[in-house]
């Protein structure tokens, strides 16, 4: 008998493990997978080691407020085995045909930079920054009411509810709407594939919230992202956790309605472990598809109105060579082909270029890389054009998915290389992922790359708030807080607060 079982061991589950391993509880952490750590896991092809969902992070500075408070919880969790290394200053930067905008810390500075390339827009530039940090309060909030008891919740909400539902509801185009130069819109709505939705779409609430945390600074693992599982699993074991890989959950079991344990395939058995509290991190819809039919039938109907978002194509690069001196930087780079292309994603990867890339080269992100330099190319793409193949085992893909997937290679190095020859000449290996990739590794629905589509229906949601309806089970994971490491991981330290409240003092580590 387990005081908590936990589903997943990406960084929401790994920090509620070791939250709660290190408050004394007794805690299985079970993982699907053959290795742990979810989209911080590394994979390596030869002499290249490649990322499959970190390229950058917040949260991480030396200072006591809110912008070092990942810092600090990490280091608590971890007694300190993590450390993280700062990216280039600026360290995103916005491409359009010839035209480059870098993206610099602290806001100070990039408004600075704003008003020097756009000083007619001025006025437009003091608005957007003004709304923005309205809507990230509405944001704040938002993750309160997700993590507070439902009364409290809902008084919250009784008072601050109106102006979530309303940058809920005003997509980034909307908000950006009475600014004159399209670069200025694409500087402001760009980075939308660090929450997965274009401006057209994406709620302001979330996009001012993700960007806005990067205003502080941005960060790579050293040691690779890879380092979180390490440092967290250690964390986990050594505090009498245990850890079980290849782990595949089939049922949330339920005894009189309130949770009683697990039931998971592993090695070809099927195993049973009990426990009166289950911490789900799988997302929501697959949670719900392994409790019992009649468990909790409002719940269920309310997550019927959310649905998968896109996932990304993404191109894995191995070059050989000092790609620094053919350009490449530790900063992130956001390409898109015309202004307009912030507000599409790619819909139809076999017969047209991408509209936007995110170009990041992680070798010259961590000081401790020890293989050649590689690249990751990625796209944010609609996951609808892989779906005749979505269901089907890797050694059962017929002809026509290997030969769509050769084409979307292709036509994605010919961008790349158009865009960046000097780097294309040194290109020694390329892999594409598809949002096939996702679906088997992280069994997200249709491959999405962030779980459910980023709209104001999910920020609304009351489905998605840590405690469930069902007794005994809670959620984390980034469907209830939102895209990313850093809300990711505080999902899963609101969902070890909700079951031990003294551990709330180490919120801010």
């Amino acid at each position: 008998m387990w005081d908590i079982i936990v589903i997943g061991s990406g960084i929401s589950g790994l920090t509620a493990a070791a939250a709660l391993t290190r408050a004394g509880q007794r805690v299985l952490l079970l993982e699907q997978h053959w290795v742990a750590g979810g989209l911080t896991q590394t994979f390596k092809r030869g002499d290249w080691q490649f990322a499959t969902g970190v390229h950058y992070l917040s949260g991480l500075g030396d200072d006591e407020g809110p912008g070092g408070q990942f810092r600090r919880l990490l280091g608590w969790l971890s007694d300190k085995a993590l450390d993280f290394a700062p990216l280039a200053n600026p360290f995103d930067i916005v491409r359009i045909g010839d035209f480059r905008f870098e993206i610099a810390h602290p806001r100070a500075r990039y408004r600075a930079d704003l008003l020097a390339r756009f000083p007619e827009e001025a006025a437009s530039i003091d608005r957007w920054f003004k709304e923005a940090d309205a809507a990230i309060t509405a944001a704040n909030v938002m993750l309160a009411e997700r993590g507070l008891p439902g009364w409290l919740a809902y008084l919250l909400h009784a008072f601050k509810g109106r102006d979530i539902e309303h940058f809920a509801h005003k997509t980034v185009a909307e908000a950006l709407s009475s600014i004159r130069d399209p670069r200025l819109r694409a500087v402001l709505g760009a980075r939308g594939g660090d929450y997965g939705a274009p401006a057209s779409e994406a709620p302001l609430l979330e996009h001012a919230l993700v960007t806005g945390a990067y205003e502080a600074g941005a960060w790579y693992p050293v040691g690779g992202p890879e380092a979180f599982a390490k440092a967290l699993v250690t964390s986990i074991k050594s505090a009498g956790g245990k850890v079980v890989l290849r782990a595949d959950v089939r049922a949330i079991e339920l005894d009189s309605g309130h949770v009683a344990g697990v039931t998971y395939d592993r090695d070809g058995k099927s195993l049973t472990e009990r426990s009166s509290c289950v911490i789900s991190t799988m997302g929501l819809l697959n949670t719900i598809e392994r409790l019992p039919r009649d468990a909790a039938p409002a719940w269920r109907e309310a997550a019927r109105s959310l649905k998968p978002g896109p996932s990304y194509v993404t191109l894995y690069l191995g070059f050989d060579g000092d790609i620094a001196a053919a350009g490449a930087t530790s900063a992130n780079i956001w390409l898109y082909e015309t202004p307009d292309c912030i507000d599409r994603f790619w819909e139809h990867p076999d017969t047209e270029d991408a509209p936007g890339l995110f170009v990041s080269f992680p070798s010259l992100k961590d000081p401790a890389q020890q293989g050649k330099h590689t690249a990751e190319v990625m796209a944010l793409c609609d996951a609808g054009a892989f779906a005749a193949w979505m269901g089907a085992d890797p050694a059962e893909r017929n002809d026509s998915y290997h030969a769509f997937k050769a084409q979307v290679e292709q036509r994605l190095l010919a961008q790349f290389a158009r865009h960046w020859p000097a780097l294309a000449a040194m290109v020694r290996f390329h892999e594409l992922s598809t949002p096939l990739s996702q679906r088997r590794f992280v069994r997200t629905p249709m491959g999405a790359t962030y779980g459910l589509e980023m709209s104001a229906e999910r920020l609304e949601s009351t489905a998605l708030r840590i405690r469930t309806p069902v007794p005994g089970l809670l959620l984390a994971g980034q469907d209830v807080t939102g895209a990313g490491i850093y809300p990711s991981a505080m999902s899963g330290m609101l969902a070890a607060v909700a079951i031990k409240p003294s551990l709330l003092r180490h919120m801010n580590g």
